[in-house]
């Protein structure tokens, strides 16, 4: 599940970011979203620990999308920085959003093998 851990990170990343891209007081759009979608990134990354709500890094998938949309069509080329981080954290979520919670695990064959067959000993004999 390190990919959640990531995703945590970059939502913590979107909660910092005002303060380190200095939105204008007068930009309430970027404040909020910035501070809401960090906040939803957290709380989707970290919910699909839950047993009950495992596909919930599906949804950053729709989080992802709408990051690249609002960082695009907000601003006229060339994006200001702040607008720029909103494309590259989207992306980013995009790409961490499709990997299985269980990727750093084996795979279900050999986690479910029966140990009722006894593994075999190298005998030196052919």
């Amino acid at each position: 599940m390190w990919a959640r851990i990531i995703e945590c990170m970059l939502g913590v990343w979107l909660l910092m970011s005002p303060f380190i891209f200095r939105h204008p007081a007068d930009a309430a759009h970027l404040w909020t979203n910035d501070l809401a979608i960090g906040c939803l990134l957290m709380l989707l990354s970290l919910g699909s620990y839950w047993s009950k709500a495992r596909g919930a890094h599906w949804l950053l998938l729709v989080v992802g999308v709408w990051l690249i949309g609002f960082g695009r069509f907000n601003g006229t080329p060339p994006l200001e920085p702040a607008l720029q981080n909103e494309l590259i954290v989207g992306l980013l979520i995009c790409m961490l959003s499709i990997i299985p919670n269980e990727a750093s695990l084996p795979p279900v064959r050999w986690r479910n093998r029966e140990n009722s067959t006894p593994d075999l000993q190298l005998t030196g004999r052919e």
